[in-house]
């Protein structure tokens, strides 16, 4: 797929660089592809459908589109959740659903959904029920992504802000030093058949980023960004720093290496695509 083919002349992008601002606009599929994911994905269901979302941009490989981002918070403790929106009731079809979405989500202006999640069979997890039993924190999973979380955690800890003091300098010898410490985890999932993968990064390029736009100032705090670690492409797990990802210049990117997609986790953009509908409770 062609970068014009992701990204139309008449679109324009809403990107966070280095802390750089640029145009707002809106970035995804044009409306024949719309068109085209629709008629495959449309079932019965709750939700579902044309959503506009925040990703972690796509910049290279077959991946559609990026990875939608978490709005995150760090509590009284320093431990790091992931904000859930809130619990609405509406007719659908002449059935009464519950959905989970907040509008202008913390005066950003933007309506944020778990509607933002519903792809790549995710929509069918536990976790992205609205009433799922959930404290909403990340947590280690079984096969932490980096060395250092093996020697900081056991499974099922939650993420603290303690142990990224050093993201200032932290390197895995992949890629530049210094540009941001990342971790691997899950979210919502605890007790729960199907896992659903996240990955954060506290870094300084977010920490300048974020006094620039109300919706990084919304959905990032102390410079942690988060996003729900699974390729569009084919679903599959991409690290940020990984083995062989400086093979297509991704060293400091998200790299999946399954089909070497790869995703910039330091420019936010809106992206328009077709949501899955959750399965009928």
């Amino acid at each position: 797929m062609s970068e014009r083919d992701k990204y139309p002349a008449d679109s324009g992008r809403r990107r966070f660089v280095k802390g750089v601002v640029g145009g707002a606009a809106l970035a995804g599929v044009g409306a024949t592809g719309a068109a085209a994911v629709n008629s495959a994905t449309t079932s019965p269901g709750a939700g579902g459908g044309t959503t506009q979302a925040y990703a972690i941009e796509n910049t290279d490989g077959p991946a559609p589109r990026g990875m939608p981002q978490i709005p995150i918070e760090v509590d009284s403790e320093g431990f790091l959740k992931g904000v859930w929106p809130e619990i609405k009731t509406e007719k659908q079809g002449g059935i009464s659903i519950q959905i989970a979405e907040t509008d202008d989500f913390k005066g950003s202006g933007v309506t944020y959904s778990t509607e933002w999640f519903q792809y790549c069979g995710v929509e069918s997890y536990a976790g992205i029920n609205p009433q799922y039993d959930s404290d909403n924190y990340f947590r280690v999973g079984s096969n932490p992504g980096y060395d250092w979380m093996s020697e900081t955690y056991s499974e099922g800890d939650k993420l603290h802000v303690d142990d990224f003091t050093d993201y200032e300098s932290w390197s895995n010898g992949i890629g530049r030093a210094g540009l941001g410490k990342p971790a691997t985890g899950r979210w919502r999932s605890e007790d729960a058949e199907n896992i659903i993968p996240i990955q954060v990064i506290k870094s300084k390029e977010i920490e300048e980023a974020t006094g620039q736009d109300a919706w990084l100032e919304a959905s990032t705090d102390e410079g942690f960004v988060a996003w729900l670690n699974k390729c569009t492409h084919f679903c599959c797990v991409p690290q940020y720093k990984s083995e062989g990802s400086a093979k297509f210049n991704a060293e400091n990117d998200v790299y999946c290496q399954c089909h070497q997609s790869v995703y910039d986790p330091f420019s936010i953009v809106q992206t328009l695509f077709v949501a899955r509908p959750r399965p009928q409770e």
